[in-house]
């Protein structure tokens, strides 16, 4: 008899917590938006990411979805995760924005960008890409406010590219290809950037011993010092 009853009740509160999930659903655009403020406060993008997705779902006119929008790429910019930024500011500036809310749109995807380069010399691409877009940038809002901050980010771009192409170049002389070497410091020279007064970032110790500096690693001496038919070519070609 007891054990039935527990059975019973335990039914009981599944099937509740069951029908209280079912019923989160058409509600008022205030209650979604309520509830997906609530989660960013609270950390839980997760939630914030459902909450916002019925709000949009059931209300695709409403007021404020212009603002919840901007609200999710802040939130997931502060959690690091740059690409789910970038794709509810490309929404906004595609949706909602106005001529203001779009230059502020477009700064922070360059941001987004920027600090999605913890260490520069392993995506080159999203170096050029972000660089890119400083330039659309700069050509669009000349008077921006945003500018002094957008240059600051150019600046250390401009400088982690020209430290990797010199890297890069360095690796085609190891190898015996100097046109390779010859052609990545030509690449798209700064010239108000003195390459001697570069300082370079510091690698952590546990990262050097993988890395190196740039110009070698520990494991130099294991790589057989052999020729291969590209590096040929560039000494032949001569």
């Amino acid at each position: 008899m007891i054990r039935t009853w527990f059975i019973a009740m335990t039914a009981l509160i599944l099937l509740s917590g069951c029908g209280k999930d079912l019923e989160e659903y058409n509600k008022p655009a205030e209650y979604w938006y309520e509830k997906m403020v609530s989660a960013v406060s609270n950390g839980n993008l997760e939630k914030a990411d459902s909450y916002f997705s019925s709000l949009q779902s059931e209300h695709i006119s409403s007021p404020f979805l212009s603002e919840a929008t901007m609200i999710m790429a802040q939130a997931h910019m502060a959690h690091e995760e740059y690409l789910l930024a970038e794709h509810f500011l490309d929404e906004y500036i595609r949706r909602y924005a106005t001529p203001e809310g779009r230059e502020y749109a477009e700064f922070l995807k360059i941001k987004a960008k920027f600090l999605a380069l913890p260490n520069p010399g392993r995506d080159q691409g999203l170096i050029d890409e972000t660089l890119k877009g400083v330039d659309t940038f700069k050509v669009n809002y000349p008077y921006s406010i945003y500018l002094p901050l957008v240059h600051s980010m150019e600046t250390q771009l401009q400088l982690a590219r020209g430290v990797l192409n010199e890297q890069i170049a360095q690796l085609y002389e190891r190898l015996g290809k100097p046109k390779g070497a010859g052609y990545y410091r030509a690449m798209a020279p700064v010239t108000w950037i003195d390459s001697k007064e570069v300082v370079h970032a510091d690698i952590a110790w546990y990262k050097e011993m993988f890395e190196g500096d740039g110009s070698s690693s520990w494991y130099e001496f294991l790589i057989p010092q052999t020729r291969n038919v590209i590096s040929m070519d560039d000494n032949e070609s001569k």
